[in-house]
């Protein structure tokens, strides 16, 4: 068993530093290497990316009213680990977090700067701004999600399989086989893609938060302050890591909602109240009205483009994510029945999500196109620079970059506890010694690109949205899966 961990721990670590390595010393190369094969699949398979994230959606609803609601993740008697709220809250943090904050006022002022097929700054690009934004975050994201952590969950702790991504495929092509090269080659590359996905947004996160001490304190955006930023946020969540999961994670995920919350009351406060709650409703209207449509719509004969950048890279950078995201929510979910998985999953963190997005895009689509184009100059200080615009906005601000720490903590914290799975043969209660050598790698790898080059984390996220094409057909493969298991279910 130990040399079977160690195999995937040992050829993940060389994988993910051969990568770095490559990028660091031949930065043109790599970076036209993974630009390659990113615009290749995203021209010649955006219809892919398009049907694999619908057909997420449709299959999640489906089983959440069939006769396989009823069935639990767990043996028959157990009982969720954790109250609906502390579920919610690490699923939510760990799901989406600080792409929220990133981008709540960032995509839809961008959109509504430069809409697809009509003039910015109208009503309707504000209009149009809202609906995207409710789109990229809502229901395709979050059955991406759903569909392989309810996999990993029933196979997992309704047939006490490891913790694996490869564990899906048990039902398929046997255990034996899963446990060979093939089900290894699946975890490898689940673990490269949960460290470049996470080194990404950690560098991201950093960034931000460099950018706001900037706004708000006149904090230099130096390689000195970004280390010093980084150094801290690692120690808090090596000290999260080492609680574990019961106190640091969901402590740091509640706290996040609580913040989360405290940020939509003040927005709806300050901002234009009532606006805010007919962008929301009219939002929802044309989000639900046009969802079908929109699902499909990639414009071959337009500006197919626009696709490309936005939707097409959404719904891979989702399914990059799903590895690491899908084996925490799964982790966290014993005892719950299939219908309440999906129900908590899928609907709970999309309508938060829309909440979100509706509070403060309004407040910035309500400042107008000038302060729109002067925000989305920089992605990291958008929502800074529209908050400035509002009284109280210095507050909020700081609230802000108070969120931004707790959510950078809970991300890593959350990734190093599934890397310690991943490459512990699915332990639910890795060693703190693994999760803290993942720890250090990921905070130094961000910290590493950072220093590199402007280019370098937007480098390593096209190779992981790259490498993690083959995810589509696992989690395809995944849904077939789950339902040959549940076939064979008693007493349905």
């Amino acid at each position: 068993m130990q040399k079977k961990d160690n195999k995937v721990f040992y050829i993940s670590l060389l994988v993910v530093f051969a990568i770095i390595v490559t990028g660091l010393f031949l930065p043109t190369q790599f970076e036209l290497a993974a630009n390659g094969v990113f615009n290749f699949l995203v021209g010649n398979f955006g219809w892919f990316y398009f049907l694999t994230m619908f057909s997420f959606v449709v299959f999640s609803i489906w089983i959440a009213f069939s006769k396989y609601g009823k069935i639990k993740l767990g043996a028959d008697d157990s009982q969720p680990e954790y109250s609906l709220i502390s579920w919610f809250a690490m699923l939510f943090s760990a799901g989406m977090g600080v792409g929220l904050v990133f981008w709540g006022v960032a995509e839809p002022l961008n959109h509504f700067v430069n809409p697809l097929g009509m003039e910015g700054g109208t009503a309707a690009a504000a209009d149009f701004a809202i609906k995207k934004s409710f789109f990229h975050w809502g229901l395709h994201p979050w059955a991406n999600y759903s569909v392989l952590a309810l996999a990993l969950a029933y196979m997992q702790f309704r047939k006490n399989k490891p913790g694996l991504i490869s564990s899906i495929f048990i039902p398929l092509i046997g255990e034996e086989r899963v446990n060979g090269p093939i089900g290894k080659l699946i975890d490898i590359l689940a673990v490269f893609a949960t460290v470049a996905g996470v080194a990404t947004s950690l560098g991201m996160a950093t960034l931000q938060t460099t950018s706001g001490l900037n706004y708000l304190f006149g904090v230099p955006e130096t390689n000195i302050i970004r280390i010093v930023v980084i150094t801290i946020i690692t120690v808090l969540f090596m000290i999260s890591a080492v609680t574990g999961l019961d106190k640091g994670i969901k402590w740091l995920s509640n706290a996040n909602v609580s913040l989360c919350g405290i940020l939509i009351v003040l927005g709806l406060i300050i901002g234009p109240t009532i606006m805010i709650i007919n962008t929301f409703t009219n939002s929802l209207g044309l989000y639900l009205s046009t969802f079908v449509r929109e699902s499909f719509q990639i414009d071959p004969f337009g500006n197919n483009e626009w696709y490309g950048w936005w939707t097409i890279f959404y719904w891979a950078w989702w399914i990059a994510w799903a590895p690491f995201v899908g084996t925490f929510i799964a982790r966290i979910s014993k005892g719950r029945t299939i219908k309440e998985f999906v129900a908590g999953v899928l609907l709970a963190p999309t309508l938060a999500s829309f909440i979100w997005f509706a509070v403060f895009g309004t407040m910035g689509i309500n400042q107008g196109l000038d302060v729109a184009k002067e925000a989305i100059k920089s992605t990291s200080t958008a929502y800074f620079v529209v908050m400035d615009k509002y009284p109280m906005g210095s507050a909020i601000s700081l609230v802000t970059v108070v969120l931004l720490t707790t959510f950078f903590v809970t991300s890593a914290d959350s990734a190093t506890f599934v890397l310690g799975m991943m490459s512990s043969n699915g332990e639910l209660n890795p060693s703190t010694r693994r999760k803290v050598i993942w720890g250090i790698i990921q905070s130094g790898l961000a910290l590493t690109l950072m220093l590199a080059s402007d280019k370098a984390l937007g480098m390593l996220q096209t190779a992981s949205i790259a490498a993690a094409f083959p995810f589509a057909f696992i989690m395809l493969f995944g849904m077939i899966a789950l339902v040959k298991a549940l076939r064979k279910e008693p007493n349905l």
